[in-house]
């Protein structure tokens, strides 16, 4: 389970955390909704250990991961435009988090085929990046975030630059695999629409505090 205790954070002169809580069980996901600038990405990034917090814990599974590298939290960070690395063929950008973790290069390629391959995407293991559409790239972000089991999956408008049809498609596509795989998901995203059909529990998050919405 990930815990948030009491998360405060300023910036440029204002309260854009103020003594935030909340909790996200494991195969779960819960939706953060907000406009751009309330605070929904810093707060992800807190929990991603890319930003401290002026105050508050983190917390999973009961251990305090407040001052733990984000390398050492096991967590799965995926932004809006995929972040993927376009020298590299579909198959290393999947491996790429295997061989980083430590493992041989040539076992992380063998398990990205593999992970590639039941998400549909076998035909693209030597594809380059620029040369997929943009739903393809963002279905290997998440093989890519997914391949390394993490134990957080934290997403940032994962699909504001698809079409309507495509984000249906992955919205479901994403909280099926987020609940099979066991693992407790933050969505942040200013599409009340999309936190409804992927999450059991959906905040607004105002004045620096979550208000809940459903």
């Amino acid at each position: 389970m990930l815990e948030l205790r009491g998360i405060g954070k300023d910036w440029a002169g204002r309260h854009l955390l103020q003594g935030l809580d909340l909790e996200v069980a494991a195969g779960e996901t819960v939706a953060i909704l907000g406009p751009s600038g309330c605070g929904k990405s810093t707060l992800l990034k807190i929990v991603a250990g890319i930003e401290p917090p002026q105050s508050g814990q983190v917390f999973y599974n009961g251990q305090d991961i407040t001052h733990m590298p984000p390398e050492r939290r096991g967590f799965a960070l995926m932004f809006q435009d995929f972040a993927l690395f376009p020298h590299l063929n579909v198959q290393d950008n999947v491996a790429f988090g295997l061989v980083e973790h430590g493992m041989r290069r040539a076992l992380a390629r063998q398990q990205a085929c593999d992970m590639l391959g039941r998400f549909g995407l076998q035909d693209f293991v030597r594809a380059r990046v620029p040369h997929l559409s943009g739903g393809e790239q963002q279905r290997v972000a998440l093989t890519r975030a997914l391949i390394t089991q993490p134990r957080v999956l934290l997403l940032d408008e994962p699909f504001s630059a698809l079409d309507a049809a495509l984000r249906l498609q992955l919205r479901q596509e994403f909280a099926q695999r987020i609940a099979a795989q066991g693992i407790a998901a933050l969505l942040v995203t200013h599409d009340e629409t999309e936190g409804r059909a992927m999450a059991a529990r959906g905040f607004a998050l105002q004045g620096g505090a979550l208000q809940a919405v459903w």
